[in-house]
């Protein structure tokens, strides 16, 4: 049977060093946070690909794929592109600071560092990403207009009747648009489930989302093997 539990964000930790990597992820854990691991930067983008996380801690000194590449690449993904980054490394140089954050990182950490102090900075981060969502009451796309506060959507000024799990499914996916959403993580943030047994229920309300909103349903793209995407198509 289905639970119902609060949803936990989830963290990508990337570092090359087992005992940074095991006392990142024990604070954040502490925290109540979920947290995903990888030891280098081609399992760091394998890991962000498949787990959608919130927000990723990312050492700069990895091995093979180093930290300002996987950075770049993250960044050039729309799947990615949005996603909080807080670089975490030894190098103290202003510029390598400066570079990481061109680069489009997020926040910057230098080792050694407080796993207090990292977990605010984790915490804070999220916390601004989360008030940036909820301030876009009223996303226009084109012909598509999803007005928050009322729980409407239109079509080209026409009304679309949608249930209230047809519209969170949609305004959870405009909100993170561009960002791969897989079945498991819409079943924990649309329906609030804790324990994932059956994602075909995910398809079959997509189903029926796309055939209310016509023309608009361009808009949202599955991602094969993985789950959905709201694009700006």
């Amino acid at each position: 049977m289905l639970t119902k539990a609060r949803v936990k964000a989830k963290i990508l930790v990337v570092d090359d060093e087992p005992d940074a990597l095991e006392l990142i992820e024990f604070n954040l854990k502490g925290c109540g946070f979920d947290v995903v691991t990888a030891a280098d930067g081609e399992a760091a983008l394998r890991q962000a690909r498949l787990h959608a996380p919130d927000l990723v801690l990312l050492d700069l000194m990895l091995p093979e794929v180093d930290g300002l590449e996987v950075c770049k690449i993250l960044r050039r993904d729309p799947a990615t592109s949005s996603l909080p980054i807080i670089m975490v490394t030894a190098k103290a140089g202003e510029v390598d600071r400066v570079l990481g954050l061109e680069l489009g990182a997020d926040d910057y950490v230098t080792k050694p560092f407080s796993p207090r102090e990292l977990v605010l900075r984790v915490k804070n981060l999220l916390r601004r990403r989360s008030a940036t969502e909820e301030k876009a009451e009223r996303m226009q796309v084109n012909e598509l207009l999803i007005d928050l506060p009322r729980h409407l959507v239109s079509v080209q000024g026409r009304p679309v009747e949608l249930t209230a799990t047809e519209f969170r499914l949609l305004s959870v996916l405009a909100q993170r648009r561009g960002r791969v959403q897989s079945r498991e993580q819409l079943l924990r943030d649309v329906w609030n489930y804790d324990n994932v047994i059956d994602t075909r229920t995910v398809d079959t309300h997509m189903r029926r989302l796309r055939e209310k909103l016509g023309r608009a349903a361009r808009y949202l793209d599955t991602v094969r093997g993985v789950g959905y995407r709201f694009v700006e198509a």
